[in-house]
C-alpha cells in the first residue's frame, strides 16, 4: 500500500504479467497477484524462496485464482512456510486459502491489533482482521528450508506488525511495503507511526543487502541509494509541512494543497494520512500544536 510522490525518481515499469511464475535469482521466483489499484501498483508480490522444499512470503489477497495460479506453478513442490509481512489484506488474506491446500504454517507478523479508541482505529481499513499465524517472529528470528535461512527484520511504521525478511545467502531482503521502488509508503495512524517508519529506515541503511524484493513493484539493486533518497524526502515533507504553518494555522486538507502539487485525485486521501502521521510526530517532538480532532483540528507551529 503506498502514497505515491514526485518528489523521488520511481521504477513505474511492470514487473511481469499477473499469476506467472518467473525466476529472479538462484533462491528466489515471484508471481504477481491480478489486484492492480492506484494503492498496490500492477498487483502484490508474492515470493517462493528455495526449491522443492520452499517457503512463501506474502500469499496476496483472497484471491482463488492467484492461490491456484501458485500451486500449479509448483506442481509437486511443498510448501514448508508461508510467511506474512504485514497484516494489510493485500499481502496475508490468501494465507488461509494456502494453508488448506497446502497444511503449510502461517508465520511471521503479529496479528493486527486495533486502537482501543473508538476514533481512529478505523482509519486504516485495509487490515486483515482475520488473519490468524500459527508462530509469530520477532526480530533476528529465523526459519529454515533447504538451502536458505530468511532472518525477521522488525521494520514498523507503515504498519506496527511490519516485518521484512533478510534472505543471507543472496544478501538480499524481501521488505514488504516498507521500501518499494514504484512508489513511497503509506503512514496511517495509529497504526502507522511516522517516527516509527523514519527509525525503520534508518536501521536498514545500516544493513548491508545487496537487493531488496518489494511486495509491489519490480526490485532495488541500490537499496540504500533509495532508502536515503525515502529519508530526504520525508524530512523535506516536515519541512514543507512547518513551512506552511509559519504563514498560519491550518487543517490538513489546506496543507495538503499547499504540499501536493498534481497530485492524482485517488491518492488524496492517503497523502491526507501521510500529513496527519508527520503532524502527530511534529506535536510529539514539541514542534506543532494541534486543536481538536486529529483529522478535522487546526495546527499551529509552537
Amino acid at each position: 500500500m503506498s502514497d505515491t510522490d514526485p518528489d523521488i525518481h520511481f521504477d513505474l515499469r511492470p514487473p511481469g504479467a499477473p499469476d506467472r511464475l518467473v525466476r529472479l535469482s538462484p533462491l528466489i521466483r515471484r508471481i504477481v497477484a491480478d489486484n492492480p489499484s492506484p494503492m498496490t501498483f500492477t498487483g502484490t508480490c508474492t515470493y517462493v524462496v528455495g526449491a522443492g522444499d520452499v517457503t512463501v512470503i506474502d500469499p496476496g489477497p483472497d484471491s482463488p485464482a492467484h492461490v491456484a495460479a501458485l500451486l500449479k506453478a509448483l506442481g509437486k513442490e511443498r510448501v514448508r512456510h508461508i510467511l506474512v509481512s504485514h497484516t494489510h489484506g493485500d499481502h496475508s488474506a490468501g494465507a488461509t486459502a494456502l494453508k488448506a491446500a497446502t497444511g503449510a504454517p502461517i508465520i511471521g507478523c503479529a496479528p493486527y491489533m486495533a486502537a482501543s479508541d473508538g476514533g481512529e482505529a478505523a482509519l486504516d481499513t485495509a487490515h486483515d482482521r482475520a488473519y490468524q499465524p500459527d508462530a509469530v517472529l520477532a526480530e533476528g528470528d529465523e526459519i529454515a528450508g533447504p538451502g536458505y535461512v530468511l532472518e525477521a527484520v522488525a521494520t514498523p511504521g507503515h504498519t506496527a506488525n511490519h516485518l521484512a525478511f533478510a534472505l543471507p545467502q543472496e544478501r538480499a531482503l524481501f521488505s514488504g511495503d516498507h521500501v518499494m521502488a514504484w512508489a513511497t509508503s503509506v503512514v496511517i495512524p495509529p497504526d502507522g507511526r511516522m517516527r516509527d517508519y523514519m527509525a525503520s529506515l534508518e536501521k536498514l541503511l545500516a544493513r548491508e543487502d545487496t537487493h531488496y524484493w518489494p511486495g509491489h513493484g519490480g526490485g532495488l539493486t541500490a537499496p540504500q541509494r533509495m532508502v536515503r533518497a525515502l529519508l530526504h524526502h520525508r524530512r523535506l515533507r516536515e519541512a514543507a509541512i512547518l513551512a506552511a504553518l509559519d504563514k498560519g494555522p491550518a487543517q490538513i486538507p489546506a496543507l495538503v494543497a499547499a504540499i501536493y502539487h498534481g497530485l492524482d485525485e485517488r491518492l488524496k486521501g492517503a497523502a491526507a494520512l501521510s500529513v496527519l502521521a508527520h503532524l502527530q510526530d511534529l506535536v510529539e517532538r514539541g514542534h506543532v500544536s494541534g486543536e481538536g480532532d486529529d483529522r478535522a483540528g487546526v495546527y499551529r507551529r509552537l
